[in-house]
């Protein structure tokens, strides 16, 4: 049976539908932040194993960018957030 993720907005798809685009924890530093800060963005990034969020684009559905967290070794998913509601944790409010 095909992975299946629940879209928000289209219901539950097969994962083929979608693109990762990446993990969704990293906060985006500020325009005018030094190289130092941008370079640990861009190329510094931790490759947990266990459950994780991630960025993901509904490219054969609603086009929607939506933030996945699931288990990247067994694959399991937890929970489907539309992209514009995640809060990234420690955010303020």
């Amino acid at each position: 049976m095909a992975s299946l993720i629940t879209c928000p907005h289209c219901g539950t798809r097969p994962k083929e539908e979608f693109s990762i685009r990446g993990a969704a924890a990293p906060k985006r530093p500020s325009p005018i932040a030094k190289d130092e800060a941008w370079h640990a963005y861009v190329y510094v990034r931790d490759n947990p194993k266990g459950r994780y969020q991630e960025y993901w684009h509904h490219i054969a559905g609603c086009r929607r960018f939506l933030v996945v967290e699931r288990d990247n070794l067994t694959h399991e998913v937890f929970g489907v957030t539309d992209a514009s509601e995640f809060k990234w944790a420690g955010a303020a409010e």
